[in-house]
């Protein structure tokens, strides 16, 4: 039970000095992203009163560290026609396009009366 809690404890400050250490480095132009969800690109940083400055789409807007929450990664984007219900990548075009066509098939009993 100590050994979980002196763990967690550890985890815990470790997070914090690497927030605190992102948050040190930050440089102009870096795309971060805030705890409220607004995504804009640092255009200032003041250290000295723990404030930042981020352009968001033309509307500059002063927050304090505490409120960024991590450098932006924008996600990759996948259309709607290139997946299936399932979320999973369809074949390529030209996979489709390669693979065989099934020939319609004819009833027998049409062709054993062209037979007779």
């Amino acid at each position: 039970m100590i050994g979980m809690m002196f763990w967690q404890s550890k985890k815990a400050k470790q997070q914090q000095a690497e927030r605190k250490d992102f948050r040190s480095n930050l440089q102009p132009g870096t795309e971060i992203i805030t705890i409220g969800g607004i995504i804009g690109k640092v255009v200032s940083v003041d250290t000295e009163y723990e404030e930042i400055v981020i352009d968001s789409e033309g509307s500059k807007i002063r927050f304090g560290f505490n409120a960024i929450s991590r450098e932006y990664v924008r996600p990759a984007y996948v259309h709607d026609d290139e997946v299936d219900e399932n979320g999973n990548p369809l074949p390529a075009a030209t996979e489709q396009e390669a693979q065989p066509v099934d020939e319609p098939q004819t009833d027998k009993v049409e062709e054993e009366s062209k037979n007779v």
